[in-house]
């Protein structure tokens, strides 16, 4: 299969294990061979709630009985609309909803609505960060060079530095890390590179994602938020990742008391089916009919798909639920921490965990073959993870994941960084 594959597909797809897939259900996958893996990434955080959750199951089985594409854009349906009410029922400041495909398809969406309200040109991302691989999309995004190298020239974006507690871009102690990055975007891009009243949007990850899963200090956020409303410029909270109560709670921005202008959301909005949106106020949505549409946005399946995943994760106690697990996993990979000079950081939301790998604890100097070989260990013992940032492994199991598997999960992790240390 590994060989039919490589003479076939494009040569831009990277694959991080030669596992082939024939099934999957819970929190396990099973490859051809009949052997089972225990995942710990949700597929890059789109199976929240598992492989084949019997009530999205159910759900998909009953709309393609039904009709399976519409296009919603060339007239109405029951199905995207019941999906943008309820998701809507999760963001009560908001009111309009536009419906995607992907990730990258909103945040492309976001910024054409953010240069139509704003009539303003330029946009500012941060160093880190990933909003997607499509020209505007990835115009933003800064987080490996492969992903740009030569597909310039790109859309004007300004890069600045994202407040890491641990490893401050900027060499800010800890306290005053978020504080120098909010500086910097002040002090010296506004008065050096472009004037405040020409930026449309500054698009932010609330963790990053490929970046490291990073977690910014609260003062952070709240302080670009200052910085978007005293300007004029749009807040644009990029949840594709984070979002679904990835990290406890539906918008990982609740965490930080922050309430963006413009939300972008994906992965696990579907329950594993293609769905994306933008949701915002409809004070900011004036572009006109026919400026912006998406043949496959809405698309029946996946919205009954989705709406099956909102109904999941409205019932009580499910974020608290994800909650306890991160809790349980980040306190044991603290232990693991105390007992080894290899392990630089562990931090996280939810069950959205970083665990950062470096060649010393006082040098804080990245071991990305460490973090290769570790994720690759786990591979071969039965767990599934993936790298993020330079040297930092990504913890994402499905967030209805239980104790026990949790459990197994650890163990196999634990004996996998023993090995390399």
């Amino acid at each position: 299969m590994v060989e039919r594959d490589a003479k076939v597909s494009s040569r831009s797809l990277a694959r991080v294990y030669p596992l082939v897939v024939d099934k999957a259900y819970g929190v396990n996958i099973e490859d051809v061979d009949g052997n089972r893996f225990l995942d710990f990434n949700s597929g890059i955080a789109v199976m929240n709630l598992g492989y084949s959750h019997p009530r999205i199951v159910e759900a998909v089985k009953h709309q393609a009985e039904l009709i399976t594409h519409g296009a919603f854009l060339e007239f109405y349906a029951d199905v995207p609309t019941e999906f943008s009410e309820k998701l809507l029922s999760f963001i009560p400041s908001m009111d309009r909803v536009f419906l995607t495909n992907s990730g990258t398809e909103s945040v492309e969406a976001a910024m054409k609505l953010a240069r139509h309200y704003t009539k303003r040109k330029y946009f500012i991302s941060f160093y880190g960060s990933f909003h997607g691989r499509s020209l505007g999309a990835l115009s933003l995004t800064s987080s490996k060079i492969v992903h740009r190298k030569d597909f310039g020239p790109f859309l004007p974006v300004i890069h600045v530095p994202y407040a890491n507690p641990y490893r401050c871009p900027l060499r800010a102690s800890e306290d005053e890390c978020a504080q120098a990055c909010l500086d910097y975007i002040t002090n010296v891009v506004f008065k050096t590179e472009v004037s405040p009243e020409e930026v449309a949007a500054i698009f932010v990850e609330p963790v990053q994602g490929e970046g490291g899963y990073v977690v910014p200090p609260k003062d952070f956020l709240k302080g670009l938020r200052e910085i978007c409303t005293k300007y004029g410029i749009l807040y644009v909270d990029d949840e594709v990742q984070a979002g679904c109560f990835r990290t406890g709670r539906f918008l990982a921005t609740e965490h930080f008391g922050v309430e963006p202008d413009v939300v972008c959301l994906a992965k696990a909005l579907g329950g594993g089916l293609p769905l994306g949106a933008i949701v915002c106020k409809a004070d900011f949505m004036t572009w006109p009919p026919g400026s912006h549409a998406s043949t496959f946005g809405g698309n029946m399946l996946s919205c009954a798909a989705g709406i099956a995943t909102l109904d999941v994760v409205k019932e009580k106690g499910f974020g608290s639920n994800v909650l306890n697990s991160g809790a349980t996993i980040i306190s044991y990979l603290k232990e693991l921490q105390q007992e080894s000079s290899f392990i630089g950081d562990v931090r996280g939301l939810g069950l959205m965990i970083g665990l950062e790998l470096v060649k010393n604890k006082e040098s804080k100097e990245t071991n990305t073959q460490m973090r290769d070989a570790v994720v690759h260990d786990a591979f071969e013992k039965g767990l599934l993870l993936l790298p993020a940032g330079e040297s930092s492994i990504r913890i994402a199991p499905p967030i209805i994941i239980g104790r026990e598997d949790i459990e197994a999960g650890l163990e196999i992790l634990g004996k996998s960084i023993q090995k390399h240390i």
